[in-house]
């Protein structure tokens, strides 16, 4: 695939696809409900999720790579994979930024699944950060202070269920689309 701008590095494009694990159950409730009241353009276009693969510890696959490839890398991993009840931190701002998250431990099994899916041998473009397991509560607006106290006091009272991987094909400046789910055999 070819950019507009090829003096960007692959940490720089935002082309590719991205590993998310989307949350279900009441926790993903309460999140979702957070996310539509504070940051109704991530809400909408992702939902409460993990990203496992495209913006911390490995960058997206690299556009272009067949998805009939991918599946038959992740689909064994995601078969040998129980589902996940995972608890989150408090709200956590991320540097000098208007991002604010939840933090999950960045150890046990959501390191595992990620550390698996980072060396499965498929194409990576090279991530920004390190990996840094969190659920993204708001992204895209420019908060208020009302606004970054209230979200900076969030609770979830429900653990998270992750039981799926979703490829999230992203092409910026358009939306994101999926392209393929696949199910946790455990």
């Amino acid at each position: 695939m070819r950019f507009a701008d090829d003096e960007y590095e692959d940490w720089q494009r935002p082309s590719g696809i991205f590993i998310l694990a989307p949350i279900a159950g009441p926790g993903a409730d309460e999140i979702r409900a957070v996310q539509r009241q504070h940051d109704p353009k991530l809400a909408a276009a992702y939902g409460p999720h993990v990203t496992l693969a495209g913006s911390s510890g490995v960058g997206p696959i690299r556009a272009g790579t067949p998805l009939a490839e991918i599946h038959r890398v992740l689909a064994p991993l995601a078969a040998a994979t129980s589902r996940l009840e995972l608890e989150v931190g408090a709200p956590q701002r991320f540097m000098q930024t208007d991002i604010i998250s939840l933090p999950l431990d960045p150890h046990g099994p959501l390191r595992l699944l990620h550390d698996r899916i980072a060396r499965s041998g498929l194409p990576f473009g090279r991530a920004r950060f390190t990996f840094t397991p969190h659920v993204t509560l708001n992204f895209y607006r420019t908060l208020n202070p009302e606004s970054r106290r209230a979200l900076l006091s969030v609770r979830v009272a429900h653990s998270l269920v992750l039981d799926r991987l979703i490829l999230s094909m992203t092409d910026d400046p358009r939306p994101p689309r999926t392209v393929a789910e696949i199910p946790f055999g455990g």
